[in-house]
Parts: structure tokens; C-alpha cells; sequence
């Protein structure tokens, strides 16, 4: 069953067999994160967090471009130090509730992505791009050194990488992209929806269990050191296994059927 409805127009949602597709639509203004997209965005992913039926979520955008960052126009409206702080901590906020989502979360990318857009791409647990997507953290080139989109970018690919798109601002291609770490795939432009439909499809396949014990191990571990994260990440994997599904798995596995996962919701 699909279930569609806006959420103030400017962000669309809808809700399909387990996945949740979220479309960021300003199309003119090539969805760019004004204030009230953050609060949206933020708003629904508050509300997935917290739904068990979820079990997997893609980031879109309507147009010709994925997002070409914050919205500048806002800002200048807005010549204050402590909005400008108040706006970072909003888009920081939403960036961190991307990762800290208990299902994966996929970009689905088409055309550019600058800035808070590439900051957002780079948060997202995997990124689908079509091959003309184009990705850039420019706002050097208006002399405005992209900060926070540096914290998820530099988690994202090499620091030298990372320092040499911040300062120059050039624009990196979706190959680039994806040869560098910032993209998981990428696919031609006409093929984008498959590309991703096929990769929620093969998420949805997976016990629902399994990836949320995983989603809720793999980014935290990547701050801890060595050891650390050894510990952290046996003791998940030891609840895991005494999850219904990982019997049910393993069982299956032994008897050379196909297993039967339990569904969150039900």
C-alpha cells in the first residue's frame, strides 16, 4: 500500500510497503534548505524515528538539481550573528537525526548537490547518483567557508580530499564521487529510479531486525577507537542473536529454505 501527503508542499512524503520517500520540493529555487525545509525536515524525521514500520528511507528532490544548499536569499534577509547560529544548529541537527535514524537512509541524486545539498548527501547512509550529477561544497567562492558540510564531508572522504573541494569549491562529477567515497553507486541518468528502487527492494529483503541492530552499531563505532568499538559492536551482535529473526535466519539457512522475518508493526 502507498500513502501519499505533503507536509507544507515544499517537502513530500510518501510512504511505501516499508520505505518512507522524502522529496524536497522548491524545484525553482533548487531545494534549497531554507529555514522552514529544515523544520520540515526535521518534523518528519522525528516522526519516522519513532515509527517501527519504517524500515528503510530516501531523500529526494523534485527538478533539475538535488539542493543546492542553504538558502542564501534567506540569509542575507537575515544579517544577525545569532540567527545565523540559531540556522546552523537547525541544518546540525537534521544532519545528525539523518544518521541517528534506526533504518538506512538513501540519497537519490540528480543534478547538483552544493553545500548543506552535498552535506546532506554525505550524511545519508548510501547515495544513488545519476551520471550527470555534479557535487561541490562552493561557498568559498562567495566567501563563506562551508564548515559544517566540511564535519560530514570529512566523514565521508579523505581529508585532503575534502580540504581541497572546501577551499577551491570546485565541483566534483558523480564518477568522482563515487571513486572518492561520497556516492555508493552510480547509475545512468535514466535509470536512477530502478537503480534505487532496486536497493530499497533489496533492503526490504533483509530481516528488519538484522539492519536496525546494524544501522544502530555502524555509525557510532566509526567514532570510538579500535577497541572500543570491538566491545561495543560484540554486545550488539550479541542481542541480535538472540533476536527471533537470527534463529529463524540461521535456521533457515541449516534446513536450505527460505526464511520468514518478523514484521515490525504487527
Amino acid at each position: 500500500m502507498s500513502l501519499s501527503h505533503t507536509t507544507g508542499e515544499i517537502l513530500l512524503r510518501e510512504d511505501k510497503e516499508g520505505a518512507v520517500y522524502l522529496t524536497l520540493n522548491r524545484p525553482d529555487k533548487f531545494n534549497t534548505l531554507s529555514e522552514a525545509m529544515l523544520s520540515v525536515l526535521q518534523r518528519e524525521l522525528e516522526a519516522i524515528a519513532l515509527d517501527p514500520a519504517v524500515r528503510c528511507v530516501v531523500i529526494g528532490a523534485n527538478g533539475r538539481g538535488f539542493c543546492a544548499g542553504h538558502d542564501l536569499r534567506e540569509m542575507r534577509a537575515h544579517p544577525d550573528q545569532a540567527y545565523y547560529q540559531q540556522l546552523f544548529r537547525l541544518c546540525s541537527r537534521v544532519m545528525q537525526s539523518v544518521v541517528a535514524l534506526p533504518v538506512p537512509v538513501i540519497a537519490k541524486v540528480q543534478g547538483m548537490a552544493t553545500a548543506a545539498g552535498c552535506q546532506l548527501v554525505a550524511s545519508c547512509d548510501l547515495a544513488i547518483a545519476g551520471r550527470s550529477a555534479s557535487f561541490a561544497v562552493s561557498g568559498i567562492n562567495v566567501g563563506l567557508f562551508c564548515s559544517t558540510p566540511a564535519v560530514a564531508l570529512s566523514r565521508c572522504i579523505s581529508p585532503k580530499r575534502a580540504f581541497d573541494m572546501l577551499v577551491s569549491g570546485d565541483f566534483i562529477s558523480a564518477d568522482t564521487a563515487a571513486e572518492w567515497g561520497l556516492l555508493s553507486a552510480v547509475t545512468d541518468d535514466d535509470d536512477l529510479d530502478t537503480a534505487v528502487a532496486d536497493k530499497v527492494e533489496q533492503i526490504l529483503s533483509k530481516s528488519p531486525a538484522a539492519v536496525r541492530f546494524g544501522k544502530s552499531m555502524f555509525q557510532p563505532q566509526r567514532q570510538m577507537a579500535l577497541a572500543e568499538a570491538y566491545d561495543f559492536a560484540g554486545n550488539v551482535m550479541a542481542e541480535n542473536m538472540m533476536s527471533p529473526d537470527a534463529g529463524e535466519g540461521i535456521d533457515a539457512f541449516l534446513g536450505k529454505r527460505k526464511p520468514v522475518w518478523e514484521q515490525p508493526g504487527h
